[in-house]
């Protein structure tokens, strides 16, 4: 099963929470979880009753849908969290902040991480002066993200020069949007991870 394609705003009803899908449109009245603050389709309006398994399905494809990580993608991520030593919950939300097209949504340069995705594949970015097109490759601490100097004139970085700061900033990262570069200060910790997601619900999930 391939990417999804469709409309992202019924992503967000589904789960119903802002999962900032959408770019600008989630920063506005226009936003279908404000509009429309139950789940889409015929009965998206009746009471809903999960069982556990089902609330910990949920929480699972809400942080999927929220970073873009297709399942083999994300189980992978979980059983590097569970090799690790910590609490695997917070690791494996960690690996996903460090995704270099979130971090690149982190430092501003993104109006969202679908379109950082698609600015990194088509060759935008560098990380430490080298071109990366790989949206999911994992930055460290130290790594210097920026948009590579001939690219920075594009339409593109414009709009989004004229939008930045919607997101906010993060501590964690350190960004200087006039010249759209930043680094990796350290790795965050869970409460600076404001993602609406339970994530000892995907650990059980995953240890049945």
């Amino acid at each position: 099963m391939g990417r999804h394609t469709g409309a992202v705003c019924r992503l967000c009803r589904r789960e119903k929470d802002k999962l900032y899908l959408k770019g600008d449109r989630c920063y506005s009245d226009k936003c279908a979880v404000v509009r429309h603050a139950y789940p889409p389709g015929e009965h998206g309006q009746a009471r809903q009753k999960f069982s556990e398994y089902g609330q910990q399905l949920r929480e699972k494809q809400k942080a999927r849908r929220i970073y873009g990580v297709m399942e083999r993608q994300f189980r992978r991520y979980f059983k590097e969290a569970d090799r690790r030593r910590g609490v695997t919950g917070e690791i494996l939300l960690q690996l996903l902040e460090s995704r270099l097209d979130n971090v690149v949504f982190r430092m501003g340069m993104a109006r969202s991480r679908a379109e950082a995705r698609q600015l990194i594949n088509h060759g935008h970015f560098q990380v430490n002066g080298r071109k990366v097109d790989i949206p999911s490759y994992l930055t460290k601490v130290g790594d210097v993200v920026a948009v590579r100097e001939n690219r920075k004139s594009k339409p593109v970085f414009k709009l989004i020069a004229e939008d930045r700061g919607k997101q906010g900033t993060v501590d964690w990262l350190e960004s200087d949007l006039e010249k759209f570069e930043g680094k990796v200060i350290r790795i965050p910790q869970r409460d600076e991870i404001d993602v609406p997601v339970t994530e000892h619900f995907i650990v059980e999930l995953y240890s049945r």
